[in-house]
């Protein structure tokens, strides 16, 4: 390019993104003139679901502003906890993140997921359609113009990828209550009721049982429930302010 060179200074949390050789505190960069900031910050490779506040010279500025030569652009991370007007908050995972989408099931987070890769387009308008934010470790998916909302998730294990989701938006958190295999609802449900579909170990050793009411699986204290109950456990001990009911029996 051969235009207006500014200088961009990424806040320490997004300097990831940068190229390996560009990542220090203050970076001469030659725009084409025409580019608005928002393309000259996604360029350099920060998705704008990541990036808070601009500044330029000093000065908030939206993403359509047109960098001058001269100009010293300041790049903030997003303000946490992360409010999401517009919508009741709820998420759609993209198929790389099934671990993380059946934790936050776990603890009564709307959190629908795509177990099949349906492409990129697809999950953008179903973003858009249902009102997701969209959670992804893929930059060019959060670029889509489509999403209504989007995040991304800055770790590749679980543990801190529910650390980090539950961290930055805060949502209300009703442990046991929803499926971890469709998302849908559970309801309390009589051992008679669902003994059929029991083997005879488990009939025999458990009372208390929970159904999905839209893909019917059954829930009951298995021998996972010490490991489930050490995740829920931690969630509400750190992030817990918004827990909307008491922890149930199950699974």
């Amino acid at each position: 390019m051969n235009g207006p060179r500014i200088d961009l200074t990424l806040a320490p949390e997004l300097r990831l993104f940068a190229p390996a050789d560009r990542r220090g505190a203050r970076v001469p960069l030659v725009t084409d003139g025409s580019s608005t900031l928002g393309h000259v910050v996604e360029s350099f490779g920060v998705p704008l679901t990541e990036a808070g506040e601009i500044l330029v010279d000093g000065r908030p500025v939206t993403v359509s502003h047109i960098p001058s030569a001269g100009e010293s652009v300041e790049v903030r991370a997003v303000t946490r906890p992360q409010e999401v007007p517009g919508a009741p908050l709820r998420f759609l995972l993209d198929v790389h993140l099934g671990t993380l989408a059946r934790r936050l099931r776990l603890l009564g987070v709307d959190a629908a997921y795509e177990s099949e890769d349906i492409g990129d387009a697809a999950l953008a308008a179903l973003s858009a359609a249902e009102r997701r934010v969209m959670l992804s470790r893929d930059r060019g998916l959060l670029r889509r113009r489509e999403i209504w909302a989007g995040a991304y998730v800055y770790s590749d294990k679980p543990d801190e990828q529910l650390r980090d989701v539950l961290g930055r938006f805060t949502p209300r958190l009703a442990p046991w209550t929803r499926c971890t295999n469709c998302n849908g609802p559970l309801r309390d449900a009589d051992k008679e009721a669902v003994g059929g579909r029991l083997e005879d170990g488990t009939r025999a050793t458990y009372d208390v049982f929970a159904q999905c009411v839209v893909c019917d699986r059954v829930y009951w204290r298995g021998a996972h429930h010490a490991r489930l109950e050490a995740i829920v456990s931690g969630a509400v001990r750190e992030f817990g302010a918004g827990v909307s009911s008491p922890a149930r029996p199950f699974p």
